[in-house]
C-alpha cells in the first residue's frame, strides 16, 4: 500500500475534492466528477450482448474485461476521476455550398484541435495538480483510445446521464462534452448519478438517418454513419453512400436533434475553436491533396487520424450527392489514374449519380481498362444510371 493511501487518516479527502473542483477551471476543465473503481459489471453483459449482435465498430479495446475493470490498468484503483470538456456546436459564418464550389462537412469532433491532444494536456495538468498535493498518487489517465468506456465512467461519476443517442448528456452542456478519465489510489469521495433522463423523447432515433440507433442506447456501430465515414475501405451498399451527403468525417445528427443540447454552443477554449474553411473545405480541391498537403490542412484535426483516403473517398460520395456536373473531369481522371480501387469504385458510382454524356464517356473509357471486381461492379451499376 503506497503512502498516499496511508495517508489517508491524515488527509482530509472531501477537502482535497472541493478544492479540485475549485480548481478546475484553471485546469481548463469544465466538469469533474468521481466514482468508484469498482468493476463495471453491469457494463460488461450489455457489451457482451452488444458483440454477440455484431454491433461493435471494431475500433473499441477488443479485450473486455480491460474495458470493465479498472484493476486492469492500475493495481488496487480506489477512484477514476471523470472530465469533462465542452466544445462548440455552431460554426459562424460558415462558408455555402454554391454551384460548382461544393463543400463537405466536419463533424464538431473534429473541428478544432485533436481533442485527444486537449484532453491529455488537461489531465497532464490535473496530474501535476494532485501531485503537488499527494506526491505519492499513482494515477493513469486515458481519453477515448484507453481501455476504459468513457461514457459509462462519466455516468457513475455523476457527470451526466447516457441519452437515447448513447452520449452522455450533461445538465450543463447537453452532450457536446469530450471525456477523458483518471484512475487513481486517492480514495476519493464518490459523487451522486444524475437522475435526470430523456424521459418520452425519442428524436434522435427517429433522426437517425440509417437506423442504426435501433433502441434507446443501442447503437448499431456498421450503420452509424460516424463509423462509415472513417472506415478506409470500399462502401459496398448504395443506400449507404447516398446517406452520408456531404458528411466528409463523423455525423452529428442526434445531437443536433436533441433537445437537451437547444441554444448550447460552446466558444471558451480557444484550441477547440473551428476553422471555417478546414472544417467545411471544397470538395474538389480534397481529390487533388497529396499525402504531406493533406497532413499540412488538416493534421492538426481529430479526423486525420485515418489519413487522406476516407476523407477523399467521402468527398466523391458528396460530389455524386450534389450531381455536380463540373466534377466530372476531375472524377474521370480518378477513375482511370488512381491507384486506389477503392477511390475507383467511388469515382463510378458518383459518376453513375451525376451522369450525362461526360460522364458516360469517362464510364465506358473506364469499363475497357479496369480488372478489379469491385470497380467494375460499380461501372456496371454506373452504367446502367447514365443510360436510364
Amino acid at each position: 500500500m503506497t503512502e498516499a493511501v496511508n495517508q489517508s487518516n491524515r488527509m482530509d479527502w472531501h477537502q482535497l475534492k472541493q478544492d479540485m473542483r475549485e480548481a478546475a477551471s484553471e485546469l481548463g476543465i469544465d466538469k469533474i466528477g468521481i466514482s468508484s473503481a469498482e468493476p463495471f459489471v453491469e457494463l460488461k453483459s450489455i457489451l457482451l450482448q452488444h458483440r454477440a449482435k455484431g454491433y461493435e465498430s471494431g475500433f473499441e479495446e477488443p479485450d473486455l474485461d480491460k474495458r470493465t475493470e479498472p484493476a486492469l490498468s492500475l493495481a488496487e484503483p480506489r477512484t477514476i476521476i471523470s472530465i469533462a470538456v465542452a466544445y462548440p456546436s455552431k460554426l459562424v459564418n460558415a462558408p455555402r455550398s454554391e454551384l460548382g464550389a461544393y463543400r463537405g462537412i466536419f463533424s464538431r469532433s473534429a473541428w478544432g484541435l485533436d481533442y485527444h491532444q486537449v484532453l491529455r494536456n488537461r489531465l497532464q495538468r490535473l496530474e501535476a495538480w494532485i501531485r503537488e498535493r499527494v506526491p505519492d498518487a499513482r494515477m493513469e489517465s486515458m481519453v477515448d483510445t484507453g481501455a476504459l468506456v468513457d461514457r459509462a465512467v462519466a455516468e457513475r461519476a455523476g457527470l451526466g446521464f447516457i441519452g437515447k443517442n448513447c452520449l452522455v448528456i450533461t445538465p450543463e452542456f447537453g452532450s457536446w462534452v469530450y471525456l477523458g478519465e483518471m484512475i487513481t489510489n486517492l480514495p476519493l469521495p464518490s459523487d451522486m448519478p444524475v437522475t435526470e433522463s430523456c424521459g418520452d423523447c425519442t428524436l434522435c432515433i427517429d433522426a437517425c438517418p440509417t437506423g442504426a440507433l435501433v433502441g434507446p442506447g443501442q447503437l448499431n456501430a456498421p450503420r452509424c454513419i460516424s463509423y462509415v465515414t472513417q472506415t478506409k475501405g470500399h462502401v459496398e451498399e448504395d443506400e449507404m453512400k447516398e446517406k452520408i451527403g456531404n458528411r466528409l468525417y463523423g455525423c452529428d445528427t442526434c445531437q443536433i436533434v436533441c433537445p437537451k443540447n437547444k441554444g448550447k454552443n460552446w466558444t471558451h477554449h480557444p484550441e477547440l475553436q473551428p476553422d471555417a474553411e478546414q472544417v467545411k473545405p471544397l470538395l474538389l480541391p480534397l481529390l487533388k491533396m497529396s499525402n504531406r498537403e493533406f497532413k499540412e490542412r488538416f493534421g492538426t484535426s481529430s479526423a486525420a487520424w485515418r489519413g487522406r483516403k476516407p476523407i477523399q473517398r467521402n468527398a466523391i460520395y458528396a460530389l455524386g450527392h450534389f450531381k455536380d456536373q463540373s466534377a466530372v473531369p476531375v472524377l474521370h481522371e480518378l477513375l482511370i489514374t488512381d491507384e486506389r480501387p477503392e477511390i475507383r469504385a467511388s469515382a463510378a458510382w458518383a459518376l453513375g449519380r451525376i451522369g450525362g454524356k461526360q460522364a458516360e464517356v469517362a464510364i465506358e473509357e473506364a469499363l475497357g481498362k479496369e480488372q478489379h471486381q469491385t470497380v467494375l461492379m460499380e461501372l456496371d451499376k454506373a452504367s446502367t444510371s447514365c443510360k436510364h
